[in-house]
């Protein structure tokens, strides 16, 4: 009676598609997979790879900055010209 048999497997993957659908299997067995990984990790004390939410962080907005005043430039002045 346990899953050593084929046939249990893959009555177990159509109840799965049935109860969940096609688009939340893939949804599903990711979560698993980040949940396991953090869960091994946390026992064993190491972290060999980023976890997913590290790899995905939202970029932070851009803090706005006071603009920085720009020094006038005056012309030059003109030089005198010698007329002969």
């Amino acid at each position: 009676m346990g899953l050593d048999n084929p046939l249990h497997i893959a009555f177990l993957v159509v109840l799965l598609l049935l109860v969940f659908g096609a688009k939340r299997l893939p949804e599903i067995g990711r979560s698993l997979g980040s949940g396991m990984r953090e869960f091994k990790d946390s026992v064993s004390g190491s972290s060999s790879q980023p976890t997913i939410s590290q790899t995905t962080q939202q970029p932070q907005a851009p803090v706005a900055q006071a603009p920085v005043p720009v020094p006038e430039q005056q012309p030059a002045p003109a030089e005198p010209t010698s007329q002969p």
